[in-house]
């Protein structure tokens, strides 16, 4: 599971990376929640939450239906 997740993550990098931001794989635990750090200009971005949700998450559970949720810490 956890290099399904990292090769969504990898598909999604790029446009993180054009506004000057990045993601970080933290973990996935056992309800298949994954955990990501946003880092650079997405870790202070006051838009960082729907990245996160309408972005992130939505393109992971898409293409990971196992996925539960996606959370920033």
């Amino acid at each position: 599971m956890k290099e399904k997740v990292l090769k969504v993550l990898e598909s999604i990098r790029p446009g993180l990376q054009a506004d000057g931001g990045d993601v970080e794989f933290v973990k996935i635990d056992e309800d298949n929640v994954v955990y990501i750090r946003l880092v650079g200009a997405c870790g202070g971005c006051p838009m960082s939450q729907i990245t996160l949700k309408q972005g992130i998450e939505r393109i992971m559970k898409m293409q990971i239906p196992e996925i539960k949720a996606v959370e920033a810490i």
